[in-house]
């Protein structure tokens, strides 16, 4: 019952602070801990892999303001019960479709270099574990591919991770293109959920 509870918990805050998913205290809570949005005021460029239902990408719009940009995708649309015409604004690019397709990757590519590439991006799950595992690893593996070549020296990434198999794998990676690399679980995660999420902190 307290796993439901907290579900409720951040669910019922998300809609109370205009967001559609309980997913944007992640996000906020990896902000506070390693300034993601550093220098959000002066204008960044932000890329969202995995952007549905929104609650990110209305996070990130809303805390660097007119002077940001951000570019966005999903496989499904996103909410408009929150925005509030924010995702109407010429300073927000979103493209309904598969990140691991080259058209797409191009146009994303295109919108950069990006001080920041964010992923809450997770896979249809089957409720098993190691296919599941499986499933994640080759989208963290896409997201970092965006990170590698879309990233300007300095930038940041974030991505969830579904922990098991390679992931340490993925984390030698992340050392490897960053001066910092690590994980991280926020509380707002589910207390039986196997995700965390992957920080690279300045990229060589």
């Amino acid at each position: 019952m307290a796993d439901y509870e907290k579900l409720d918990h951040w669910s019922l805050r998300a809609q109370k602070e205009g967001y559609p998913a309980r997913s944007v205290y992640k996000l906020k809570e990896m902000d506070e801990k390693f300034g993601l949005f550093k220098g959000a005021a002066g204008g960044i460029r932000v890329l969202d892999l995995g952007a549905a239902p929104g609650s990110w990408s209305l996070y990130a719009l809303r805390k660097m303001g007119s002077r940001g940009y951000l570019a966005a995708a999903d496989l499904s649309g996103l909410s408009r019960v929150y925005d509030r015409g924010l995702f109407d604004t010429p300073n927000f690019f979103f493209l309904q479709g598969d990140i691991t397709t080259a058209t797409v990757r191009e146009s994303l590519l295109s919108k950069g270099p990006y001080q920041l590439v964010m992923s809450d991006l997770a896979p249809a799950t089957t409720g098993n574990r190691s296919v599941d595992t499986l499933r994640s690893l080759a989208l963290v593996e896409e997201v970092v591919s965006y990170a590698e070549l879309g990233l300007e020296r300095g930038g940041t990434m974030v991505v969830k991770v579904f922990q098991g198999g390679d992931t340490a794998e993925v984390l030698k990676r992340l050392r490897s293109l960053f001066t910092t690399a690590r994980s991280f679980k926020p509380q707002a995660c589910r207390p039986e959920s196997f995700e965390t999420y992957y920080l690279g902190l300045n990229k060589k």
